[in-house]
């Protein structure tokens, strides 16, 4: 490996010569307001400089549960900085699934949001903490979450036993910033500082290890798309995500390129940024992209800034979607990742033809190397035949936090990645993703573990089998559908069933992972060694749902 690969330095330093390069220019643009890079660097040491006073140490794990804000990135790069590890959290994550993540990952602070549009993050963090309020504020003391020290929360409605992180922004000055120095200076770029929970394919959620290697990545991909101080950047994907983290809010630090940042994705708020910032890359998936083409021909607004997009693409249902951006809204980049690999560990090049642009999925970046096996052989692969994608590279994960026999199954002796993921190399040598080659679901850009979601039904309803598959979804690429059978299946009626299901999982797992129809019948379909034949209930979920629409 090359020597530019194995560089030290850490993403405090990187934020620092940003700052120092570019001082009083625009650095974050945020509903109307605005941060230079001086105030920018000021506001990530105010946030680290307060977790210190809360008591936060290097090696311990921060756990952010909150929508894109500024205050979400001033923590992120703050706790980055004094040398803890960031959990970013799922907002779309219910109760179920924050309890294992916080717990899981031993966090010993929460920030979290109080409420969002219909999301009350304080009634769920009640409901897993129903003795938070009889502690003293900012003290909890729960033996869900024995390691936890430390609730804080965003926004204006207050939450009896957590602190108002704006009110405890005042403590920063109970640290020197030489303190802080001394600490930073301190951080080993080998060590863990991020814990990025993703869905498996098997039980829960695992977390992705990753370190300050991210820095050479970052340079890398700039290097790849041209991507300098003369761009600006709109994220309108969520942060917690690593596409949006690293792609746009890490790679603007990386380059000191301007950060136009939303809350949520509104197509129209961002075609609206779009010509007021003169924006010039974004980045999102073909339902993403589809929405921003629409919202742009119905309010007339001037997208033409834009130079570039970065669009991953590759599957079936991508590629006429990806045609359609590069006649109508701007040249894309494809891109091929998942957060085990440091996200996009495949991308194009500028000067590409419109065919790798949509459909491929990238190029092998510096420092990584590819592999297509047949996935019962573990051999590789002629060129252009499918199989399972093998990655390896400076980027993979550490491992799983706290699961070294999870780790040993996804990374093999000799380093590979094992994605899990169906795809082919071209002859040259570009990528192409097909899809999961496990039975993982992908629904709207989230991981949908079928396990974990029918893992949740057996343990809640009265079930002998639950099975859930995915169905092909204009919208969202695909979705989750379950099939039920029911211990007893004189006793419930199938629409009553159905019913069930569908009320016993909102606010209970994210939304993302409820099943949209409930299929009950009497036996599943098995293999002679035991297994659901869940290729048969796919092709029945057709029938079924075909029956219903014509119907």
């Amino acid at each position: 490996m090359s020597e530019s690969l194995t560089a030290k330095g850490t993403i405090g330093d990187l934020f620092h010569r940003t700052a120092d390069r570019f001082g009083d220019e625009d650095a974050l643009v945020f509903e109307g307001r605005r941060w230079s890079w001086v105030a920018y660097d000021a506001e990530v040491d105010r946030a680290a400089r307060t977790l210190l006073a809360l008591g936060v140490e290097p090696g311990d794990k921060v756990a952010l549960w909150l929508m894109n804000s500024p205050e979400w990135l001033f923590a992120f790069f703050g706790a980055i900085r004094l040398g803890a590890s960031i959990v970013p959290l799922n907002t779309r994550l219910r109760e179920a699934d924050v309890e294992y993540c916080v717990a899981h990952s031993n966090a010993k602070a929460l920030i979290q949001n109080d409420v969002s549009g219909p999301v009350d993050f304080l009634a769920m963090t009640q409901t897993l903490m129903p003795e938070l309020g009889a502690t003293a504020p900012g003290h909890p003391s729960t033996d869900t979450f024995p390691d936890l020290e430390r609730v804080l929360t965003v926004g204006e409605r207050e939450q009896p036993g957590a602190l108002w992180w704006s009110d405890c922004l005042g403590r920063a000055d109970e640290v020197t910033l030489e303190r802080l120095r001394e600490l930073e200076a301190a951080v080993d770029p080998d060590e863990p500082t991020m814990i990025l929970y993703t869905s498996g394919t098997t039980g829960f959620p695992k977390g992705v290890m990753h370190s300050h290697r991210a820095v050479q990545a970052l340079a890398d991909r700039a290097s790849r798309l041209e991507i300098t101080h003369a761009d600006t950047f709109l994220c309108n994907i969520p942060l917690f995500h690593l596409f949006g983290l690293s792609e746009a809010a890490m790679m603007s630090v990386a380059t000191g390129s301007r950060l136009v940042l939303t809350e949520t994705f509104d197509p129209d708020e961002s075609v609206q940024l779009i010509e007021r910032e003169r924006v010039t890359f974004t980045l999102g998936f073909d339902v993403h992209f589809a929405a921003l083409i629409e919202a742009r021909d119905r309010l007339g607004t001037d997208a033409s800034s834009i130079r570039l997009g970065w669009l991953p693409t590759g599957m079936d249902s991508t590629v006429p979607t990806a045609y359609r951006v590069q006649r109508e809204f701007c040249q894309t980049i494809s891109a091929y990742g998942l957060t085990e690999s440091w996200a996009m560990a495949a991308t194009g090049f500028l000067a590409e033809t419109d065919e790798q642009r949509c459909e491929t999925s990238g190029f092998p970046m510096p420092g990584y190397e590819y592999r297509v096996v047949d996935g019962e052989t573990g051999e590789d692969v002629p060129t252009g035949e499918h199989g399972e994608i093998l990655v390896r590279g400076y980027m993979i994960m550490h491992g799983y936090y706290r699961e070294p026999d999870k780790t040993a199954e996804m990374i093999d002796a000799d380093g590979w990645l094992h994605t899990g993921d169906m795809g082919f190399i071209r002859d040259d040598g570009y990528m192409r993703f097909l899809g999961r080659y496990k039975d993982m679901l992908k629904v709207g850009g989230e991981n949908v573990s079928p396990m974990e979601v029918e893992g949740f039904l057996l343990d809640s309803l009265p079930l002998e089998l639950v099975a859930v598959i995915g169905q092909p979804d204009e919208r969202l690429g695909e979705v989750p559908i379950a099939f039920v059978v029911p211990r007893d299946p004189a006793a419930t009626e199938d629409l009553a069933l159905e019913g069930q299901v569908l009320e016993l999982c909102k606010g209970k797992i994210a939304s993302f992972k409820i099943p949209r129809r409930v299929f009950v019948i009497d036996d599943m379909p098995m293999t002679a060694s035991g297994k659901i034949q869940k290729v048969k209930l796919r092709d029945r979920a057709a029938t079924l749902l075909a029956e219903t629409r014509s119907g």
